[in-house]
């Protein structure tokens, strides 16, 4: 039972991660609007998303370059071989290609994708709570 509802939720928990952590990506940009040589990044949401789902063989373990090291796996919070420069459109004399008005639609559209997963994980756990419960009666 616990094992279908972890598969009913992977893909929301997953794509949460991901969508937060492109928002940082994101803010980060902006917040470098004005620094000089500052390339504006972005990650490759499908493929990170594939690679968290486990579509291509399953998580990635760390290379570990000490004995004394942990091991882990990749999830869908380590993105870092998806994360991609952006190309600019019009980069700016000092090298900074971030073009403000395209990372606040960025921002905004992330958002909304955001807090479309929350409503749906919303309405899975209240789905699943309503299963649970009438059981009960």
């Amino acid at each position: 039972m616990l094992n279908k509802i972890d598969t009913e939720t992977a893909f929301v928990r997953n794509a949460l991660n991901l969508r937060a952590r492109r928002q940082e990506i994101l803010a980060a940009n902006l917040a470098n609007a004005d620094t000089p040589n500052y390339k504006a990044r972005d990650i490759d949401f499908a493929a990170a998303l594939r690679q968290a789902m486990g579509a291509r063989g399953g998580a990635l373990a760390l290379a570990r370059t000490d004995a004394g090291h942990l091991a882990g796996a990749r999830g869908a919070g380590d993105v870092a071989g998806h994360v991609k420069y952006r190309a600019a459109v019009q980069p700016s004399l000092d090298g900074n290609t971030v073009d403000v008005a395209v990372e606040r639609a960025h921002f905004a559209e992330n958002a909304l994708h955001y807090q479309f997963l929350l409503d749906r994980a919303a309405s899975t756990f209240r789905t699943l709570g309503q299963a649970l419960g009438s059981g009960q009666q």
